[in-house]
């Protein structure tokens, strides 16, 4: 049988620690356990986390004693991200010294690769005391789970990765924006469809557009982004475009007054190459936006008041900042014809004058921007084309 299970990581300022164990106090002390430990933790650290030359491998240790034996896999990953630019962590399995141990190696490499990949992917064990996930499984829950069903049924099934609600459909004037770095985790066992779908992502790109550069169908293109979705590996922005209106959310109180250093995370971000101005003119800047007025005159207001806002600032990524961050909200565009709305309500097929490219679009459902993904026109031409009806048939509704 298991009689314990511990994870150990190596903190940079404290040392070798013993951060989650099953059964508690078997290992490291614990508030509120009187119980005596199966050793002594401290003058075992260094073989639970070893130097680089023994990570990466399936080690086994004998207490001093020589009553239990600890079967491990310490994992050291190498990245700038971590103090010290690496992450050494381990768990382990303890047994009687008499035991068998051949049966639990594949147990140690699989709890090793396991959490290996979810930290890569997003820092499942690092950031485990700053996640707020309400999903989240607790490594404690895990590893208390993992001994016990092990024990009782020679086999363990859990879910280590959490259960999102279904994402809404993508769109095809939608724009993905990965979350995480896609080369460090594909690998050749990666759906092909998937991976030419990524290497098209870009944050500019609408599905459309990547879907015929990476020669995908659409509807597979969508098929392959929702499950990126899903697992919450990229967000979607509406397509940016200088005819786009935004306007401030009440969120940008928190920028103003710089909650969680949001005025200098949104100067890395923006600045182009050249001197930077103070955070003062971000503020200006997100507050000048307003519901009247679109980004293309937004930027000549600021052109005639002497600040070339191009001169310093991607636009695209102000605009997808302050969308991201919550700061900002957009003002859609939907064209609306009374003969078309009559029409859907009566149940009865009228052909509008003048509507053959966009009647299908003018019943309040649909905005610029599907029109311009779709029959690939920009706002000038759909304008063009809904002056085409019939005098003071067609509405602008902005929502």
């Amino acid at each position: 049988m298991i009689q314990g299970i511990f994870f150990a990581r190596f903190l940079p300022q404290q040392g070798t620690k013993v951060v989650h164990q099953s059964p508690p106090g078997c290992i490291a002390p614990e508030p509120g356990v009187d119980k005596p430990r199966f050793f002594d933790f401290e003058t075992m650290a260094e073989y639970i986390i070893p130097r680089q030359g023994f990570c990466n491998r399936f080690v086994t240790i004998c207490d001093p004693e020589d009553k239990h034996r600890i079967l491990g896999y310490p994992v050291c990953i190498k990245d700038e991200k971590y103090e010290r630019n690496e992450f050494m962590f381990n768990f382990c399995i303890v047994i009687g010294v008499d035991v068998d141990m051949t049966p639990y190696e594949a147990v140690v490499r699989r709890l090793a690769s396991t959490f290996t990949e979810m930290e890569i992917q997003n820092q499942f064990l690092s950031q485990e005391d700053l996640s707020t996930s309400k999903d989240r499984r607790s490594i404690a829950a895990l590893i208390e789970i993992i001994k016990e069903d092990l024990n009782n049924y020679n086999e363990c099934m859990i879910p280590l990765f959490p259960i999102h609600r279904h994402p809404p459909p993508v769109k095809s004037w939608h724009v993905p924006i990965s979350k995480m770095k896609f080369t460090e985790i594909m690998d050749d066992t990666w759906d092909l469809t998937m991976k030419k779908v990524i290497a098209q992502i870009d944050g500019i790109k609408d599905v459309r557009r990547i879907a015929h550069d990476a020669d995908v169908a659409l509807d597979l293109t969508k098929i392959a982004l929702q499950h990126l979705l899903y697992y919450d590996s990229i967000l979607m922005l509406d397509l940016f475009l200088f005819g786009n209106i935004y306007a401030p959310a009440p969120e940008i109180n928190d920028f103003i007054i710089d909650k969680d250093g949001m005025q200098d995370e949104c100067s890395n971000y923006v600045y182009i190459n050249g001197p930077r101005l103070p955070n003062l003119y971000l503020c200006r800047l997100f507050t000048s936006l307003c519901t009247s007025r679109t980004v293309k005159e937004w930027l000549k207001m600021h052109l005639d008041q002497g600040f070339p806002v191009l001169n310093y600032v991607d636009v695209r990524r102000f605009i997808q900042f302050g969308v991201i961050k919550g700061l900002l909200y957009r003002i859609h565009k939907y064209p609306v014809s009374s003969q078309y709305l009559a029409s859907l309500v009566t149940g009865q097929s009228v052909k509008i004058e003048g509507g053959d490219l966009l009647q299908n679009y003018t019943g309040g459902c649909h905005c610029f921007d599907q029109i311009t993904a779709e029959k690939n026109i920009g706002d000038a031409k759909i304008m063009d084309q809904l002056r085409r009806f019939p005098k003071g048939d067609v509405e602008i509704i902005y929502r």
